[in-house]
């Protein structure tokens, strides 16, 4: 069971109000739409992650192949080896209707990440903006396209991106998220089928290259010829001061319950005690690191034998799982899940891995188990705390 995360190598939003301007440096990424004294206006933001770290992960870290036997992508039922999933956290939210719906796209088409502001003035237009993909008077956003490739825009706007909506692979490379009053406002999208391509695409194998995503609001919530009209949700940038950055996330099973001769037994009492004996309590950022889970029952059963009760290791059944929380915020930062989190098991004990890279640093963790023995659901917490440093 394995999770594993990466940050942005670049991101900026873009103005339809103001075409040539660069914000490749905003702590903040903006989707809106809204009605200024002329006419109305959106606003779309770009992010990008890194290719080199994305075939990293699929070639090096998750177990099984996305190719089949004649070197071909692997498509379908048959592809889901792992999950891919943008992930934004949202900073503010203004004017949100019921029924606000974001898009995400693939990119089509290379661009810069400037050093502009939203505040800058004058304007910094080093940079993407609504207008040009590279800067001022370079690349511009074109108004013609290759088959599976658009725009939208309003009027004399021309520009705003340029985006795939279907891919030579067959894959649907469109994801959405709604969001309503009572729904997380957290983006959280499925994005495996966009970064399938971009694999597929950098080993010649049909697919489109990585660009990065657009995120902007659907056609029909863009361009309200309302004076009235204002939605805006802002999500933090890679550029952020808090511990909210943008993440690509990887999610992939490779769960494994082989105790070969291994003589202990699983668990079977809820009166027990859990303890990680290999914990370090020091972990640095990019590490891996496998947590062993000793169990035992707090109360054994007195046996005439020469060694202690107390030192007998159980198993945990194999409905386990971990989570890992942020000790400050008390934030799930590895949320429980049956299928990506499930506590393996060899001929020494339970274990799982736990990859140090998708974890803010010069902060303090919690580990959390959570088990079910005899129709009970325990989750077990006691001191399984670390802190992960830079280096």
């Amino acid at each position: 069971m394995a999770i594993y995360k990466i940050f942005p190598e670049k991101d900026a939003s873009i103005y339809s109000e103001f075409p040539l301007l660069n914000t490749g440096l905003d702590e903040i990424l903006s989707v809106s739409t809204y009605y200024n004294t002329l006419y109305p206006n959106v606003s779309r933001f770009l992010i990008q992650f890194s290719q080199t770290e994305i075939e990293d992960i699929i070639n090096t870290k998750i177990s099984g192949s996305v190719t089949d036997a004649t070197g071909s992508l692997i498509t379908g039922s048959n592809a889901a080896i792992f999950k891919s999933n943008l992930r934004c956290f949202v900073s503010d939210i203004t004017g949100l209707n019921s029924n606000t719906t974001l898009k995400i796209y693939p990119i089509s088409g290379s661009w810069n990440m400037g050093t502009g502001r939203y505040p800058n003035n004058p304007q910094t237009t080093n940079g993407v903006g609504w207008t040009y993909r590279s800067s001022n008077g370079v690349n511009a956003w074109p108004s013609t396209f290759n088959p599976y490739v658009t725009s939208s825009y309003s009027g004399s706007n021309i520009g705003g991106g340029t985006w795939y909506t279907g891919s030579s692979l067959g894959l649907n490379v469109t994801a959405s998220q709604e969001l309503s009053y009572s729904s997380n406002k957290d983006l959280n999208v499925d994005v495996t089928n966009t970064v399938l391509n971009w694999y597929s695409a950098s080993n010649s194998l049909g697919g489109f290259s990585n660009d990065g995503f657009i995120v902007k609001q659907s056609d029909s919530d863009e361009f309200i010829a309302d004076r009235n009209y204002v939605t805006t949700v802002d999500y933090f940038s890679i550029d952020t001061h808090t511990i909210y950055p943008p993440q690509l996330e990887f999610k992939w099973s490779d769960f494994s319950f082989n105790t070969g001769s291994s003589t202990n037994t699983i668990i079977n009492t809820s009166r027990m005690v859990a303890t990680l004996d290999n914990n370090g309590g020091t972990y640095r950022r990019g590490s891996v690191e496998k947590f062993r889970i000793n169990s035992r029952p707090q109360f054994p059963i007195r046996v005439f034998q020469t060694a202690s009760i107390y030192t007998t290791n159980n198993y945990l059944p194999t409905a386990s799982y971990y989570a890992v929380k942020d000790l400050d915020t008390n934030e799930f930062v590895i949320d429980f899940d049956t299928t990506y989190t499930k506590i393996s098991a060899d001929d020494e004990s339970s274990y799982f891995t736990l990859y140090m890279s998708g974890l803010e640093p010069e902060r303090y963790y919690q580990i959390l188990i959570k088990t079910e023995i005899g129709g009970e659901v325990l989750i077990l917490s006691d001191n399984y705390y670390f802190k992960v440093i830079n280096g």
